[in-house]
């Protein structure tokens, strides 16, 4: 099934601001931070975000007062509400203790939202922020392995891969923020995501400069961006002998295999956290409810907040196997509390590498990506608001892949291949995962009869 991209959806990342409109760009002043809301004394839905920038009006004040920081070294704003909204499509969560039952909240998709390549999924979201450093940096450090025979499988992989991470600092008047980044090339071409480059679809003329982890800054220019799959690549000027990563084949992730995370959190470049492979192909909504991005994520437990935007999942080889995108927050009941201010609660979504890759090569080659279209509105069926139980199709697009199949308004799909499909979201993020022109088999659910059949997938206009 094929999808269209819908005029003015983004990825609805967050941006770094500075404290007041008209000055120049300057750390925040020093406050206490805001309490993490309890998940248990709350039970909300969770919300997923991209990591806050630094700089927001709305969240100065990191460090918090008293810290000790070396002078020039950069401060941090916390919980900046434009890390891209996260919303899983997902049946029932176990209940958590006694606080009640605990939902992904997963509405159907928007009927006119056509699956597959737009960024208009029109699904339920979470409110998401993309995190980055201050205005200045501090020195980068190299991670070296001091005692070989004590190293982990941990410490090799960040020798390996954190040489290929770089920070990336994006600027545009009186606004500003940073992220993380993947060498591609050792030319100079990086991925990160399109909310980086484009302080959260704020801007689209933004001044960016990206520090090595040798602690070398470099002007960059931005190639060319894919607010669909949330990624971006900008080019290093007159760079030189990079050290590019080595992407994995995603398609051999497993659940529970080790993911180390290493990005610029909160400023802090180099940093390194590791975790495990919670799940593999989950449907993720990114952004608001108006303008939304569905990812086909790897989720992991390791560590991601705010500046790790961009930067590397790797597995225990140091091989790029995501690129850091968006993380989990919980909502809260506070009026007036943002809920992105709680961080980190080991909920991570990274795009996984092969479709990373592919849309990177693609925008080098030809400043735009592509992406298969099935040509559907639909949402999602349901027995109760709890348990969703396929996508059902509203509507089909005349001369799309979807009614060249015979896909007929009323259809429920259930799956796509061997993967089970139980939710509109879901649907998008599989259609997505693929590329224009491959065949995918549909379970489609007719009368109460299923029977499959195989679709051709279309290009969507970019």
């Amino acid at each position: 099934m094929t999808e269209q991209n819908r005029p003015g959806d983004e990825t609805g990342h967050g941006t770094d601001r500075p404290g007041d409109a008209g000055s120049s760009w300057a750390p925040p002043q020093a406050q206490q931070p805001q309490p993490v809301p309890n998940p248990y004394a709350n039970p909300q839905q969770p919300t997923a975000q991209f990591p806050p920038h630094a700089g927001d009006t709305a969240h100065q004040g990191w460090p918090p007062a008293g810290w000790g920081q070396p002078a020039g070294a950069p401060h941090q704003a916390a919980g900046h509400p434009g890390f891209p909204a996260f919303q899983p499509a997902a049946a029932p969560v176990q209940p958590v203790r006694r606080a009640g039952r605990w939902r992904l909240g997963a509405a159907g998709l928007v009927a006119g939202a056509l699956i597959g390549g737009g960024t208009g999924a029109g699904v339920a979201t979470l409110v998401g922020n993309d995190g980055g450093a201050g205005s200045s940096a501090a020195s980068a450090q190299s991670v070296v392995i001091k005692d070989p025979e004590s190293a982990t499988s941990a410490t090799a992989a960040a020798a390996k891969a954190a040489p290929s991470v770089v920070t990336i600092y994006v600027s545009s008047g009186s606004s500003g923020g940073s992220g993380s980044g993947v060498v591609l090339t050792a030319d100079g071409y990086v991925l990160t995501n399109n909310h980086v480059v484009t302080l959260d679809s704020s801007t689209e003329d933004a001044t960016v400069q990206v520090r090595t982890a040798d602690g070398t800054l470099y002007d960059a220019s931005v190639v060319g961006t894919d607010p669909t799959s949330d990624l971006a690549v900008v080019k290093l000027d007159n760079a030189d002998g990079l050290t590019a990563a080595t992407f994995a084949d995603s398609t051999e992730v497993q659940v529970g295999d080790l993911a180390i995370a290493i990005g610029a959190p909160l400023g802090l470049s180099n940093t390194v956290t590791d975790g495990i492979i919670s799940a593999t192909n989950r449907a993720v909504s990114t952004g608001s409810n108006t303008e939304q991005t569905v990812i086909d994520a790897l989720q992991t437990d390791a560590a991601i907040n705010p500046g790790n935007s961009g930067g590397a999942l790797v597995d225990a080889a140091g091989q790029v196997i995501g690129i850091n995108t968006a993380i989990a927050t919980v909502a809260t009941a506070v009026p007036g509390q943002d809920s992105g201010q709680s961080g980190n609660i080991g909920v991570g979504f990274a795009i996984p590498s092969n479709t990373a890759k592919r849309i990177a090569d693609e925008i080098i080659a030809n400043g735009s990506a592509t992406h298969a279209l099935l040509g559907v509105s639909a949402r999602t069926a349901a027995q109760s608001s709890a348990v969703g139980t396929g996508a059902e199709v509203v509507q089909v697009q005349a001369g799309s892949a979807a009614a060249d199949a015979g896909l007929q308004a009323g259809d429920v799909v259930t799956a796509v291949g061997d993967r089970a499909v139980t939710t509109a979201t879901e649907l998008t993020a599989a259609v997505r995962s693929a590329k224009p022109g491959d065949q995918v088999t549909l379970t489609v659910r007719r009368d109460g009869k299923s029977s499959t059949v195989d679709v051709t997938l279309d290009a969507a206009a970019n």
